[in-house]
Formats: C-alpha cells, structure tokens, sequence
C-alpha cells in the first residue's frame, strides 16, 4: 500500500526532517505500506496557523495539487500539516485550522497535527535514542509537552557543536524512538493515529 504524502510545515529544519520522520513511521505503523513523500510546502506559522490572506487555504490546495499529479488508482494521500502549538492551547488551534480545511476544495484526505509544544518536544520524548546527539546525566521527563520542553532542553544537552535545526533535525527524525515518542508525547500520538486513519481507508472517500 502506498500512502502519498504532501506536508505543509512552518520552519526550514521540519522541510528536511519531516519527509524522513514520515518515511519511518508508516511501515511502522502498517508492516506493508510506504510513504511517498513530496517536498514540503513551508510557510511561517503564523500565517498558518492565523490563514493570513488565506495562507493554510491556499496552502491545502497547492499540496492536494502535487498530490493529484502523482495519484495512483490504488495508492493513498494526505495532505498533512505540521506546526508547533508553541503557548497556545493545540486543541483550540487546530479546531479552527480545521475549519478552514473543510472549506478548501481538495480531492484528498487532509489531517492538522500540531506538536506541543514545539518539534523538537517529540525528540525530548525519544530522548534516550538519541544518545549520539544528547547528553542525558538525568532521566528525560516522562511527560515533556506538559513540563513544557521544547528547543530549549535540546540546546542545552545538545554534545559537540551547537544545536541546529536545518542540520540536526533530520538527523534526529532518522534516530529517534517512534514507539517510545508516542508512549510520551500525545501530539506524536495523534500523528500516529491520523495516519493510521487514513491507512485504514481501502480507497479515498472522495473517488
């Protein structure tokens, strides 16, 4: 099974990270499916998450187009998008980024996943996985998107040179624990069961 995927992300380090984090988590998540992956459409989050001149509208129809070019008759899609929920409650943001969703006129499936608190919060959760990249000299919090750590914690356990998002998300997406992430974090969580979902469907609903 075939699932194509057409991200919409807020930050350069997610353009790079996210393709790979996907790659990983739909065989994991179903033993005999793929991802397809098109490059990422990124625009700044507030833009997105506010649909500033209808920024995450427009950005929901340029994905569900790169997906109908690539669309075949037995194969999935999705158009996903990913952005931190940063001080706002996740819940509420994505009620009313989903309410522009379903008002854009697109032929796929389309899921709004917001990371509490940041992206980088999901590697706090898979911490222990990351021992290439993490100095850990006290367990990580069982519960990082309720203790509130994000970017901050990484930086400051980060070995070697200092922590950068373009070069080091990608490589921690690569490495990271997806069964130990998702126990952690619930933002993950709902990554996960949004793609189960639509693993689920044997053709999309709207052919």
């Amino acid at each position: 099974m075939i699932l194509n995927i057409a991200p919409i992300v807020e930050g350069d380090g997610e353009v790079e990270a996210v393709p790979i984090l996907l790659r990983r988590l739909v065989p994991h998540l179903l033993a005999d499916a793929y991802a397809g992956v098109v490059r990422p459409i990124r625009q700044p989050r507030d833009r997105l998450v506010g649909n500033k001149q209808d920024c995450l509208k427009n950005s929901i129809l340029f994905a569900a187009a790169k997906l109908t070019q690539i669309q075949q008759t037995d194969s999935l899609s999705l158009v996903l998008v990913i952005c931190d929920s940063d001080d706002d409650c996740a819940k509420v943001l994505a009620q009313q980024m989903n309410t522009v969703a379903l008002k854009a006129a697109f032929e796929h499936e389309v899921s709004i996943v917001l990371a509490v608190q940041e992206f980088e919060t999901w590697f706090v959760g898979a911490a222990e996985s990351l021992g290439r990249f993490l100095e850990l000299k006290n367990p990580p919090p069982e519960k990082p998107e309720e203790s509130g750590s994000k970017k901050r914690w990484v930086e400051d356990r980060f070995k070697g040179a200092k922590y950068s998002e373009t070069i080091d998300q990608a490589k921690m997406a690569a490495a990271m624990d997806l069964t130990l992430c998702r126990k952690r974090c619930p933002s993950f969580d709902k990554l996960c069961r949004e793609i189960e979902r639509v693993l689920s469907l044997t053709t999309s609903p709207h052919d």
